[in-house]
């Protein structure tokens, strides 16, 4: 079963440019998590799911600590996942920059990380 959150938009300050940690810019964050227990489809319990409210703190907590990389950024929000929540066995994280300094229009420059548990 995966559990996606989509288009989570927050404000941040992420850039190797030392003005995009003054100025900041916008990004949008999607993940996929991939969960071993369905156990929820027939107990309509949150506790035997992953709760989502719980998985939107640790993106926001991740996201408002400025890095160069959003490959960084995107590193440490699958590793908390993984360690914070027992349930899921894989994560797929995409950060983009709405407002990328590249001197060109574009709807935005991202990354992409999925990360798997290890056993």
């Amino acid at each position: 079963m995966r559990i996606a959150l989509y288009d989570i938009r927050i404000f941040a300050y992420h850039g190797v440019m030392p003005q995009e940690h003054v100025v900041g810019d916008w990004y949008t964050v999607n993940l996929q998590l991939t969960v071993s227990d369905e156990t929820s489809t027939q107990s309509d319990l949150i506790a035997d799911t992953v709760d989502y409210s719980k998985v939107f703190e640790v993106v926001k907590r991740e996201m408002l600590i400025p890095s160069k990389l959003m490959e960084h950024v995107c590193g440490r929000i699958t590793r908390a996942i993984l360690e914070q929540f027992s349930l899921v066995n894989a994560v797929r994280v995409t950060v983009i920059k709405q407002n990328p300094p590249i001197g060109a229009e574009c709807g935005g420059c991202g990354v992409e990380l999925t990360q798997e548990r290890q056993q």
